[in-house]
């Protein structure tokens, strides 16, 4: 049974109504800093630089259908009428959404000046500098809420397909489930979803009425919502296991525009060996080895904080489909020790993720969205994420494909995940796994983090530890 927060779908007197979720409008509202509210993948193509940016819009156009979100538009409705509904966009070109990317020879940031629109050149700008601009970069609201970039010029002939969705579009498994429908040549062995496109808008008057029907129903399922909240602010405050205030660091200082990708990669079966052979999870091993290389990275600084507190995505699903994807995540807040045994830290950190599970998952996506939707309402949501304290640092880690992909023919050899936080949250790690590898990627502002690198080094040489 669906959760409360799955967009709302009706039928309506000229077409469908598809309403936004409590969530997702969490993160549209939100969406006000200097940074956009998008999540993004780079799939490395091996050879791909031989396959012309026409092929890939071809190859998209065809799966695009699978997922109903990337040919719709998110509108506002009028006033009495609801949250913003998702409507067919009869002018979908698929030509507007892809674009291609060509790297050259000389160096530079292209993030700094460089728009990201057309058959751009990028001298010397390395996979990832390009990656991240593009995931910096807002989507345009007049169309649907995804892009991707053909990024050629790679060495070996490599290429590489960029794939940027915004937050309110998908969370990171509804981001699998889109990657899975559009970047899989095995899928086009499966029959497309039925396709109606593009459904007439609804009428004024339907949204109306489907708008006061769901005011009704909340009514209805109020007690449920308030149990509900009260088990995501257990969730959220951590019941026993209270998480305190985080204490100030020189990570926590408002960030920019910018942000910098480094990557740590090890192999999975390795971790998955390490955690069965230590009682743990790979997820308590990941946790393990960043709080080690930011434990290195404070201590450099001159700085002895004694933990760091984590902010851990949990879903109330396990996974998404292509036509329910949305945001159904809360947050669990997790102090982790910075000890320099880490042995002992990753024992305390384990026992800590244990005593935080529970049989409701993800319920603090309801009080937290509450509460940041009313700061987002008097102007106050962005000084709020300047200056919290609830967290130093974001981890999400996401099981993506078991088995490799293929795009276009060719083999996808790796897979890079990269979402930016707001706010100030100066560095933060974006997990995934894939065809037997796991690969953290160190998501910085490099004003405020320039040592995005060495952090990377340090979380590769703690998993590799980790995993002996």
């Amino acid at each position: 049974m669906p959760t409360e927060s799955a967009t709302n779908t009706v039928a309506g007197e000229r077409g469908r109504v598809e309403r936004v979720s409590a969530n997702d409008l969490t993160t549209l509202v939100t969406d006000r800093g200097p940074t956009p509210m998008n999540i993004g993948a780079v799939l490395v193509v091996e050879g791909g630089s031989s396959v012309g940016v026409e092929a890939v819009r071809s190859v998209l156009a065809a799966r695009v259908p699978r997922v109903r979100r990337l040919r719709q538009r998110l509108v506002r409705t009028p006033p009495g009428c609801g949250r913003p509904v998702w409507v067919d966009d009869a002018a979908f070109d698929v030509a507007r959404q892809v674009e291609e990317i060509r790297l050259a020879a000389t160096p530079s940031h292209p993030e700094d000046d460089v728009p990201m629109t057309g058959a751009l050149h990028f001298p010397g700008s390395d996979l990832l500098d390009v990656a991240v601009a593009v995931v910096c970069t807002r989507l345009p609201r007049d169309r649907p809420l995804w892009s991707a970039r053909w990024v050629t010029g790679l060495p070996d002939g490599d290429a590489a397909l960029v794939l940027v969705v915004h937050h309110c579009l998908a969370d990171g498994l509804g981001g699998i489930a889109v990657l899975a429908a559009l970047a899989d040549d095995g899928a086009d062995q499966v029959d497309p979803l039925d396709d109606t496109f593009p459904a007439a808008a609804p009428s004024v008057a339907s949204l109306a009425r489907e708008a006061w029907q769901s005011r009704l129903a909340a009514w209805r399922r109020l007690p449920a919502t308030l149990r509900r909240t009260a088990s995501g602010t257990r969730e959220l405050m951590g019941g026993p296991h209270r998480t305190r205030l985080a204490v100030r660091s020189s990570l926590d200082r408002p960030t920019g525009a910018r942000r910098r990708l480094s990557t740590a990669t090890v192999p999975l079966k390795g971790l998955l060996e390490a955690a069965h052979r230590r009682g743990c999870t790979v997820n308590d091993l990941v946790l393990c080895a960043v709080s080690g290389a930011m434990r290195s990275t404070l201590q450099a600084r001159g700085e002895g904080l004694t933990e760091l507190v984590v902010s851990v995505p949990i879903s109330s699903r396990r996974a998404a489909t292509a036509d329910r994807l949305g945001n159904e995540t809360g947050v669990v807040p997790l102090a982790l020790p910075l000890l320099a045994d880490g042995d002992e830290r990753l024992r305390r950190i384990s026992a800590l993720t244990a005593a935080r599970r529970g049989p409701a998952r993800g319920t603090s996506a309801a009080p937290l969205g509450v509460a940041f939707r009313a700061l987002a309402r008097v102007g106050l949501f962005q000084a709020f994420i300047d200056r919290q304290r609830l967290v130093h640092t974001f981890v999400t880690n996401v099981r993506g494909p078991a088995t490799e992909l293929s795009f276009a023919g060719h083999r996808v050899a790796g897979i890079v995940p990269a979402a930016v936080t707001p706010g100030n949250v100066g560095v933060s790690f974006d997990v995934l796994s894939y065809a037997g590898r796991l690969v953290v990627t160190v998501v910085a502002d490099p004003v405020v983090v320039s040592e995005h690198a060495s952090i990377a080094a340090g979380v590769q040489s703690e998993l590799s530890r980790l995993s002996a």
